[in-house]
């Protein structure tokens, strides 16, 4: 359960929907998630309502019996907000604004104000601004509903219809100032990239909330600010780092989530670059996290979808020490206990015999740091050397010394 004390955070409930396509154990791992999600955008959960349907309702996405069982719900219990766990079409938004009149926010939404409130740099705060503008557009007769009895027809084009393009207008004059302004931060970045030299390039990538951060941090020796919340770090963070003999950047990376709203995708595109032009990547998993296999899926499946599935990569399994399991004791009438397990026992699972290079850790305490040290040096070397074949005996010589 999330901590509420000393909190003044909104009250909220969760709305989510059971369909073909997301049985309800799966609807309850992305509520899970949202309700993590409000909780870092500063809101505590107050209830879950589900609800089954074969596609979610054309005006409602819920329905009108359950939107009215909502309605009835927030109003006697002073519910501020309303969360539902898919991106609303602007006229189910409009609808149940007007059926429940309490603020109605979406999945999307929620991510985008989470992002506004994570970014820091000026670069990270145009990226954002690009992304709620792209969402907002579609979205702005909602904002004049208070003008709906005013009916179109000849003569009857009220005031709202008029000030609902003139925003229009502005928001699109708005979006193409923005966009030609990140196409000149790109160009920018672009060139910072070509001006690194032709040091091997890594980037941790992996789901938001992995530990990257921390990661990074004990790698680097850097102080890269890390919270347990989601998307604790928005801006690309690049260092250089330095194992055994040879160096190379090292690039921290925004975390990735399921159903990732498109806007963010288009305006994250430099960010998204880094990874597209790293050598190597380094995929960091939440052991601990019972849908890891979940995220390890959302993050290949994203990765393909920016042309970056293809690259050499390493598999970092983080949280071993915050991982345990239930064990059955011998004696029946014994209750479970917890148990961890042993790196012994880790390279026994089927997650070892991945197809990528892959170790078990901790990054918070550190443990099992020399074999991923080791296991990375080892794949930088390769990059290394099938760039520079000349400087191969110099990395023979220096683990030679190293031996000695």
């Amino acid at each position: 359960m999330l901590d509420k004390k000393d909190h003044q955070y909104e009250k909220a409930v969760l709305v989510g929907v059971v369909t073909q396509n997301q049985d309800e154990k799966k609807l309850q791992e992305y509520m899970d998630e949202l309700e993590f999600l409000a909780f870092t955008a500063g809101a505590t959960v107050e209830k879950r309502f589900t609800q089954k349907l074969t596609q979610p309702d054309s005006k409602t996405f819920v329905g009108t019996g359950k939107a009215q069982e909502i309605k009835d719900y927030v109003t006697e219990n002073g519910i501020n907000t309303i969360i539902f766990d898919d991106e609303l079409s602007p006229s189910q938004l409009k609808n149940l604004e007007k059926e429940i009149e309490v603020k109605i926010l979406d999945r999307t939404n929620l991510i985008l104000d989470i992002f506004a409130q994570r970014a820091q740099t000026s670069y990270a705060r145009t990226q954002v601004e690009l992304a709620q503008y792209q969402y907002l557009l579609p979205r702005l007769s909602k904002m004049w509903s208070h003008l709906d009895k005013q009916k179109g027809g000849i003569g009857m084009r009220g005031p709202g219809e008029t000030e609902i393009e003139t925003d229009r207008r502005i928001i699109r004059d708005r979006i193409s100032l923005l966009k030609d302004k990140l196409k000149v931060i790109d160009k920018q970045m672009a060139t910072q990239r070509n001006n690194r030299g032709k040091m091997v390039r890594v980037a941790l990538v992996g789901y938001t909330n992995v530990g990257k951060s921390t990661l990074m941090n004990a790698i680097s020796k850097s102080d890269v600010f890390a919270e347990n919340k989601l998307f604790a770090t928005l801006d690309t963070t690049v260092r250089k780092v330095v194992i055994g003999n040879l160096p190379f950047l090292l690039t921290d990376t925004v975390g990735f989530i399921r159903k990732l709203p498109t806007q963010l995708v288009e305006s994250f595109k430099s960010t998204l670059d880094e990874v597209r032009e790293a050598d190597l990547l380094i995929h960091v998993v939440d052991i601990s996290h019972e849908g890891f296999e979940d995220q390890v899926h959302s993050v290949n499946q994203t990765l393909e979808e920016i042309g970056a599935n293809e690259k050499p990569m390493i598999m970092i399994f983080n949280k071993i020490d915050d991982f345990s399991y239930e064990k059955k004791a011998e004696d029946d009438l014994s209750p479970e206990t917890n148990k961890n397990i042993s790196l012994e026992e880790w390279k026994k699972t089927w997650m070892a015999k991945s197809k990528y290079p892959t170790v078990f850790i901790s990054a918070l305490t550190k443990e099992n740091f020399p074999e991923m040290k080791k296991m990375i040096y080892d794949e930088v070397q390769k990059i290394h050397i099938s760039r520079f074949p000349y400087n191969d005996f110099l990395f023979q010589y220096f683990e030679e010394e190293e031996a000695i």
